[in-house]
């Protein structure tokens, strides 16, 4: 993999602007991680976008585990696993022989899936509600969490409906995800490591992209009070469905 690191300040600012977006994505808006997956993809390319960013949603999840340890146990996070760990190793193999176009189209699907999915979220949450919490229901979620983290990070939305439908106060919602989400992205690392995805210069790229996410994190609490949460996801939904069609077929 050749990040370029010689590359200009402008390109350094953006993918800064991506790892902030993804810090404040995890105080409240967990959408807004799809700018960090776009921006990255777009200046280092797709593959190269998936081991860039898995260190630092590690961080984030390091990060956010203690504000909500008490809020979930592991006997709620080991049904998850068998299905989502099964497809994620799925997902890598595939991942392993896409070329870049491929992944980048691939991501720019995966998008557009999670865009979708926050609409009919949006528009049926009632149906969802009434959704029985079965076995079956469990495994498609995990195998889509799985691959979809795998290929782009973006699992968010998914995990949303899992949770909506499984009932969960918005408590446990966060910490479930944090146990859970850290659990899956430390089972990524030596599988995009296996791949080059993860190596020295992609782990260069982000020590210089650390002081931005942790702004993020730190700061987003305060900033997002400032934007109307509505507002906000409203123009997140256009900016997801623009990002995803741009990457699926430009």
């Amino acid at each position: 993999m050749n990040i370029p690191f010689e590359a200009t300040w402008v390109v350094l600012a953006l993918a800064c602007l991506g790892a902030f977006s993804l810090g404040i994505s995890k105080t409240g808006f967990p959408g807004l991680a799809i700018v960090n997956v776009l921006l990255i993809a777009e200046l280092f390319g797709a593959k190269n976008s998936v081991g860039i960013i898995l260190p630092m949603l590690v961080v984030c999840d390091l990060i956010v585990l203690p504000l909500f340890w008490k809020h979930a146990s592991w006997k709620m996070i080991w049904p998850l696993v068998p299905v989502t760990f099964l497809s994620i190793l799925a997902a890598w193999w595939l991942l392993d022989i896409f070329d870049d176009l491929t992944a980048r189209r691939v991501i720019g699907a995966i998008i557009l899936l999670m865009f979708f999915l926050q609409v009919f979220r949006e528009l049926k949450k009632e149906f969802l509600l009434h959704l029985p919490d079965s076995k079956v229901f469990r495994w498609i979620s995990c195998a889509l969490i799985g691959v979809s983290t795998m290929l782009a990070n973006a699992a968010g939305p998914v995990y949303s409906i899992y949770a909506l439908v499984h009932k969960m106060p918005k408590m446990e919602f966060l910490g479930v995800g944090a146990r859970f989400f850290l659990l899956v992205n430390l089972f990524k690392i030596p599988l995009l490591g296996q791949l080059d995805l993860i190596n020295p210069e992609s782990l260069h790229l982000n020590a210089l992209l650390l002081p931005a996410l942790i702004a993020g994190i730190l700061l987003g609490r305060k900033l997002i009070h400032l934007i109307p949460q509505r507002a906000f996801e409203i123009l997140l939904y256009a900016f997801s469905a623009i990002a995803g069609v741009r990457m699926l077929f430009f």
